[in-house]
């Protein structure tokens, strides 16, 4: 197989306005505020709720695939309070173009909820290991876990290039 060619990407800070396309950013509320938005975001009726946090390493900002989950919305948040990347394109993309895919700088402390059927790559970071708090279905990896090969189909690697400017 050849070596994919590299296309690289923006990356934007994270906003709620600019990554409303793919869901909803949660930032910290004061206790008793009463439910919003990114409260009714969530979509888990489709099974059980799973609530765990997962240690990954070696996360560079650099993919080959994009997935999505169509059965139910996933919440993401670094659990060490660290910046963090993700990659996302808008559910509607079948599949999605590279032109389609946006890239996000996530501060520590804030969580992103995707849509159901967002197209997703990440979680990125820096750092030789994070954790992240992930909210989403018991069987999410086994049943709803559709991947788009880039390299296979387009003979891409997309690489985020860190830098702040807007998409």
């Amino acid at each position: 197989m050849d070596t994919p060619q590299v296309t690289e990407i923006g990356c934007a800070n994270i906003t709620s306005e600019n990554f409303a396309p793919f869901g909803v950013v949660v930032t910290a509320t004061p206790d008793g505020v009463t439910s919003g938005p990114a409260d009714s975001a969530l979509d888990l009726t489709a099974g059980t709720p799973r609530f765990y946090i997962m240690r990954l390493e070696d996360r560079p900002p650099s993919f080959t695939g994009i997935t999505r989950h169509r059965r139910s919305t996933q919440t993401l948040m670094s659990a060490d309070a660290r910046e963090w990347f993700l990659a996302v394109a808008p559910p509607e993309c079948e599949p999605p173009a590279v032109t389609d895919i946006r890239a996000f700088r996530i501060p520590g402390g804030v969580a992103v909820t995707l849509t159901k059927g967002t197209w997703h790559a990440g979680p990125f970071f820096t750092t030789p290991a994070m954790a992240f708090a992930n909210l989403e279905l018991t069987d999410t990896n086994i049943t709803d876990h559709d991947t788009y090969r880039l390299d296979r189909e387009l003979g891409l690697r997309v690489v985020v290039t860190l830098t702040d400017d807007a998409l």
